[in-house]
């Protein structure tokens, strides 16, 4: 698989175009701690953890349908959010994480890679330079 460099994929983060204001970040856990961390340093937001599991480290599915392991601990209602996703390959994740935030005002998505509201890759996987 191949790799991008970290000051690669910062210097996406740098450049992407995000006009939206938005209330919140939520990450959708694991995979998309590190984004979310790096958005909310940029975006000067606070980050919640939406703790959601379907795919093993080898990127197959672990479930039938991705779940929900932990309950909804923060404030979603009447918020705009921005969901922040490392990759998305489906959309089945992103598209259980917004039906679970139902009740937010708006919500936008993010992917390191994948389709999203807002991408910095839309390519074949490769490895995130965060993973050991």
């Amino acid at each position: 698989m191949n790799q991008k460099s970290f000051e690669e994929v910062i210097q996406r983060f740098r450049e992407i175009d995000i006009p939206e204001t938005f209330d919140i970040i939520v990450a959708i856990a694991n995979g998309g701690i590190v984004p979310a961390g790096i958005l909310a340093q940029r975006l000067e937001l606070e980050v919640h953890l939406l703790k959601i599991n379907w795919r093993d480290t080898s990127q197959k599915p672990k479930y039938n349908a991705p779940k929900l392991l932990a309950p909804i601990d923060f404030k979603y209602r009447d918020q705009s959010i921005l969901l922040v996703e490392d990759r998305v390959k489906s959309g089945t994740t992103l598209t259980y994480a917004m039906e679970l935030l139902k009740g937010a005002k708006s919500i936008k998505t993010f992917a390191v890679n994948g389709k999203a509201d807002y991408s910095l890759y839309d390519e074949a996987c490769f490895l995130f330079p965060w993973i050991m």
